[in-house]
C-alpha cells in the first residue's frame, strides 16, 4: 500500500474513532503521534487537520449531496471516509481529483458495506461537480 493510501487509511481511522467516541479528532489524533507506534503520517495529521478545521463547511457540502441521508444517519465509517475525501478534493491541491475519490472508493471497498463504494463515489462526484469551478 502506498504511502499516501496508508496515511488516508490512518485519518480515517482517527476521525472514526473521534466521532464514534464523542472525542475531539485534535485530541486524538494528538494521542497518536504521542504513542508513535506506528509513527503518524505526516499527511495523516493533514487530513484530520484539515477536516476538523473545515468540519462545519465539510458536513453542510456532504448534507446537501448524501442523497437520501442525513449526515448523521450515515454509517460511522462512511461518514469519516467522506470527510476526509471532501477535505482533500477542496482544500489540497496537490492531489489530483480523480486520485481523492479512487482512495475513497478504495478505502470503502475495504472498510464499508457493499452498497458504500458506489455512493460515496456518487456523493463526491456531486460536491466536486458543484464547488470545483471548470475552466
Amino acid at each position: 500500500m502506498a504511502a499516501r493510501s496508508k496515511a488516508r487509511k490512518r485519518a480515517v481511522d482517527v476521525l472514526y474513532e473521534a466521532d464514534v467516541r464523542g472525542a475531539d479528532p485534535l485530541t486524538l489524533l494528538r494521542e497518536r503521534i504521542a504513542d508513535a507506534t506506528p509513527p503518524v503520517p505526516d499527511h495523516t495529521v493533514r487530513l484530520v487537520e484539515g477536516a476538523t478545521e473545515h468540519a462545519a463547511r465539510i458536513d453542510e457540502l456532504i448534507g446537501a449531496h448524501a442523497t437520501g441521508w442525513s449526515v448523521d444517519r450515515l454509517p460511522d465509517v462512511d461518514r469519516a471516509i467522506l470527510r476526509m475525501a471532501v477535505f482533500e478534493l477542496l482544500w489540497a491541491d496537490d492531489v489530483p481529483d480523480a486520485v481523492v475519490i479512487d482512495e475513497a472508493v478504495e478505502l470503502a471497498k475495504t472498510l464499508s458495506t457493499d452498497d458504500s463504494p458506489g455512493y460515496l463515489n456518487g456523493v463526491l462526484g456531486a460536491i466536486l461537480a458543484a464547488e470545483v469551478p471548470t475552466s
